[in-house]
């Protein structure tokens, strides 16, 4: 085995594998194709470049999202070292300013000295005794997906939707408000920009929203947590008012009241010169965009920066394909990492980069392969992917980190935040237990 590991993918998780093995010491190649060629979603030459939304999910412990951020500071991550260094105001949620995010790893990568960014793409499986991590994401290109659909026996897809972004000084302050859901973790102006809308103005623009040119696509499957607005909005009266529209939590200062329905728009960047349209994925062509947006009171003179775009999402079927620790089942020195494996979110894919990272210096080292607990979120999320420990089922499905994957405590305990916090301390104190069994480093 060659003291030696190749990753072929430089987004979050790419990253994180490489970050992981060359901070044990193994040296590392990481091919990025950027800018040679770029995916339809992909603008910039900068590594772990975000391409939907800047948003990492809610950052306290007592969630789903905030014990995967957790357990990954835990084990060293690279991209929450940068998330926490280039944050924006996003209420409990921990958002990032894109640019800042991606330079911020791109610079750590290019300086760590045993790692070697090579600008170029991988269009064959490597096959030459190297141990390789795949994290080429859901939208890996045609000639190295082809090589993986015949050498994993298919691949699954879906469609992934963006939310536009309009540029802050074009909301008209008038018709909008600055708060925080319940005022939640509010500081200064409030972390939103809130554009709020009657009963009547709701109704002529879910109306219009619904009849609205959508851009031409082939048959897909659209998962649920990137559902486009318009496609939500088909469903039902009041779908999005209950959806990303939801007024709970929140109070129009002109009014005294909750309004009808709530656009949110969340900070972009750390200026706050640009604003995302919270939960807006949308596959409307860019002019029924800027159209129908607009009709949103305060968006009536919208400057739009980027419009919002669909993109196909490639996975495997990898609870018949990999292994709790991202091994490829059968292959001696393949794994993969990131969205392809059938995590769903930015977090959940970096996280399965430092898994199969560190994985894949055990392998170089001759070491028995991680395997999370099961009670904590990494461990959930690979059990779920690798179809262990009862997860196996005919119809897989991208899955996010959520707590109904983790056991239940062992006492009865009502009050959900009770609850949440039960889990996630036993989640914590089961990974550093087994860290320390392992002799594997704990970070922080």
């Amino acid at each position: 085995m060659k003291a030696e590991i190749r990753v072929v993918g430089a987004g979050l998780a790419g990253c994180e594998a490489a970050w992981a093995a060359a901070c044990a010491g193994i040296p590392v190649t990481l091919y990025e194709m950027k800018p040679r060629r770029f995916s339809p979603a992909h603008h910039t030459q900068g590594l772990a470049e975000l391409v939907c939304s800047n948003s990492f999910k809610a950052a306290r412990l007592a969630s789903a999202a905030g014990l995967l951020k957790e357990e990954m500071r835990l084990l060293g991550s690279l991209c929450l070292r940068a998330a926490d260094r280039c944050a924006v105001p996003a209420g409990g949620a921990l958002a990032v300013d894109r640019d800042l995010f991606s330079a911020f790893v791109t610079e750590a990568i290019a300086a760590h000295p045993l790692i070697r960014l090579v600008r170029e793409e991988i269009t064959d499986l490597p096959d030459d005794g190297v141990v390789t991590v795949i994290a080429t994401g859901p939208l890996t290109a045609d000639a190295l997906a082809g090589q993986i659909a015949a050498r994993c026996g298919g691949m699954l897809s879906f469609y992934d939707a963006a939310a536009p972004i309009i540029a802050a000084d074009s909301v008209d302050e008038t018709l909008s408000f600055r708060a925080s859901r319940y005022d939640r973790e509010q500081t200064g102006e409030g972390e939103y920009v809130n554009c709020p809308m009657d009963r009547e103005q709701y109704t002529a623009f879910r109306q219009e929203l619904i009849r609205a040119q959508r851009a031409h696509t082939h048959a897909f499957d659209v998962y649920e947590g990137c559902m486009p607005i318009e496609v939500l909005a088909s469903r039902g009266e009041d779908a999005i008012r209950f959806g990303p529209m939801k007024p709970v939590g929140l109070r129009d200062p002109r009014t005294g009241r909750r309004p009808w329905a709530v656009l949110q728009l969340r900070r972009e960047n750390a200026q706050g010169t640009l604003l995302n349209l919270v939960g807006f994925q949308t596959n409307l062509t860019f002019p029924e965009q800027k159209r129908v947006f607009s009709m949103i009171p305060a968006l009536h003179d919208a400057v739009f920066h980027r419009y919002g775009v669909m993109h196909r999402n490639t996975f495997l079927h990898a609870q018949q394909l990999l292994t709790p620790g991202y091994r490829l089942r059968g292959s001696d020195t393949l794994f993969f990492a990131g969205q392809m494996t059938g995590v769903e979110g930015y977090m959940e894919s970096a996280g399965s980069g430092i898994v199969a990272g560190r994985n894949a210096v055990r392998l170089v080292q001759g070491r028995a392969p991680l395997h999370l607990p099961r009670d904590t979120m990494l461990g959930a999320l690979a059990a779920y992917v690798s179809g262990e420990e009862g997860f196996a089922t005919a119809d897989f499905q991208p899955m996010g980190a959520n707590f109904g994957l983790l056991p239940a405590l062992p006492e009865t305990i009502r009050d959900k935040k009770m609850r949440y916090a039960g889990l996630a301390d036993r989640a914590l104190e089961s990974l550093r237990k087994y860290l320390k069994e392992a002799e594997e480093t704990v970070c922080g």
